[in-house]
């Protein structure tokens, strides 16, 4: 059994006296199918990130750079004696080293996703997303980010940009249209330093790039080696034939890849979870299953059949308010899977009413009758950062009861109310958020 452990990741822009915020939590089904909660969503998240760039927050020159290694210490890691700013609160977690998004290349200050990247030698890298592209660095064995290059935006800037890895690739998709899909070979990578980095061309040194989506954007990108298929999710708009649902994109040949179908049924797929099924459910075994966070419920797709792919089960659950992500807790067993709504405990609706985050936890034992089992909370994960939990009694106390934090690192020190203003995605054996 695999030594369980979960990133607790801040998810939101809202502060909780938001307009939205203070909103009935209750949206109708037609403001889900219209995407006018998330059109609304969207819209608080970008006036917000506009007040932080216009009031200098995203100005690179506020926060130094950090090259030494600093321990927690009684809870706190103290990068710059007497900077409020740089004394970050902490529980078992070190701070290794710090760069901001212009030392990374960047022009806009802003971030969003990132997956790491292991080469058969064992060198770690990871891509980083940034609204105006894609920044590569190499965690050496120090722990520190060496800044070997970057790949430009394919088309505006955009904050919404995903990254994934696929084999020795990382797949990259835009919410900006006319971006579609990059797909970048990181071998490029091994033979660069960090006193050369390369500003990669869109035209020149991508391996391919997927066009096939309605209006080039996908909210989000989701990856299933075992399969080799790439599914854009979340692609707008609505009314096109795939209706937002999983596009399926087939990397047999990574140079040109191409879509045999979609699933255009169920709803939105705001983000999703793709994996070859091995768990006790016979009748789907060795079968390929989508779990589509949609919204205000969870689908669970069977898309062995990328012509023809079919719903096996829609759930709902009480305090849904916007279903946001979720991942299987074993792939070998795959028998429990966790799941986040995004605004619940800005609503402080349902299991959230104390404004705490909910993670719920299904049993998906049977993919046509999944159920809740319990939950569990966070004490805070607006902008306060990295949280690390220890999930590993989830098999046998499937209530929730049994997860404990095990570490925390408050990335943003100056307030954690901001949610999005701080940790946003984590990669690497040592994170790097």
């Amino acid at each position: 059994m695999l030594p369980f452990f979960l990133v607790a990741l801040s998810a939101l822009v809202f502060g909780p006296d938001s307009a939205l915020a203070r909103n009935n939590a209750a949206f109708s089904a037609q403001m889900y199918q219209s995407g006018a909660v998330m059109e609304k969503i969207m819209s608080t998240k970008m006036k917000f990130w506009t007040e932080l760039q216009e009031a200098g927050r995203f100005n690179s020159s506020m926060y130094p750079q950090i090259d030494e290694f600093v321990s927690c210490e009684n809870g706190y890691v103290t990068a710059v004696p007497g900077d409020a700013s740089s004394t970050f609160r902490c529980n078992n977690v070190d701070l290794y080293h710090f760069r901001s998004h212009e030392s990374l290349g960047s022009k806009q200050g802003q971030g969003s996703s990132s997956w790491g990247w292991t080469s058969p030698e064992g060198r770690e890298f990871v891509a980083l997303g940034q609204a105006d592209g894609a920044t590569f660095v190499e965690i050496n064995k120090k722990g520190k980010m060496l800044y070997l290059g970057r790949l430009p935006q394919y088309s505006t800037p955009g904050i919404w940009r995903e990254i994934r890895g696929y084999k020795d690739y990382m797949i990259i998709g835009s919410e900006s249209a006319k971006h579609n899909i990059q797909i970048f070979d990181m071998k490029k990578l091994l033979e660069l330093d960090e006193e050369n980095p390369v500003t990669f061309s869109n035209e020149k040194d991508l391996t391919g790039l997927f066009k096939g989506l309605p209006d080039g954007r996908t909210h989000n990108v989701v990856v299933n080696e075992g399969s080799g298929f790439v599914y854009a999710v979340g692609a707008v708009p609505r009314t096109d034939v795939c209706k937002s649902g999983l596009i399926a994109i087939d990397m047999a040949d990574p140079s040109k890849p191409t879509s045999p179908g979609c699933a255009s049924e169920g709803g939105y797929v705001h983000d999703a979870q793709c994996i070859m099924y091995k768990g006790p459910d016979a009748k789907y075994q060795n079968r390929e299953i989508c779990y589509g966070f949609n919204e205000n419920m969870m689908v669970i797709y069977d898309m062995t059949d990328k012509k023809a792919p079919t719903i096996i089960s829609s759930s709902k659950y009480d305090g849904s308010v916007y279903c946001h992500q979720g991942w299987v807790l074993d792939p070998n067993n795959q028998e429990y899977l966790l799941m986040d709504d995004e605004y619940d405990e800005y609503s402080r609706y349902g299991l959230a009413k104390d404004g705490h985050p909910v993670t719920y936890i299904w049993n998906i034992m049977s993919l046509e009758k999944p159920f809740l089992t319990g939950h569990f909370k966070s004490p805070s994960n607006y902008g306060s950062g990295l949280r690390v939990l220890n999930i590993s009694s989830i098999p046998r106390d499937p209530t929730g009861k049994g997860v404990k934090e095990v570490g925390y690192f408050d990335i943003y020190p100056e307030d954690d109310q901001m949610t999005e203003g701080g940790n946003q995605s984590s990669g690497s054996s040592q994170i790097s958020i």
